[in-house]
């Protein structure tokens, strides 16, 4: 779910990427795009690795962890954030 809006997911294959590294430069989250896996099959619009995406304060998602051991971007087409979680956890 969404943590600025936990009513609304963000969870599907067509808009999630692999975004393993994350940094902070002035006082703002980036992610960085580290998913080389085919887009065909996820059906997802394709995203260079090495992207910088900014994740806002507010789509920053700490309170879970995910079992794929990645961090996890979800986009949308129009690379709107609809959430950034972390990796590790169950």
């Amino acid at each position: 779910m969404q943590p600025d809006v936990p009513t609304a997911s963000c969870c599907g294959e067509a808009d999630a990427y692999f975004a393993d590294e994350i940094h902070v430069r002035d006082g703002k989250t980036y992610v960085i795009i580290t998913d080389d896996r085919p887009d065909e099959p996820r059906g997802r619009p394709h995203i260079d690795v090495g992207t910088e995406i900014e994740v806002p304060d507010h789509k920053l998602k700490w309170d879970k962890g995910n079992p794929t051991g990645h961090g996890i971007i979800f986009l949308s087409r129009n690379r709107y954030v609809f959430c950034y979680v972390q990796p590790g956890g169950a």
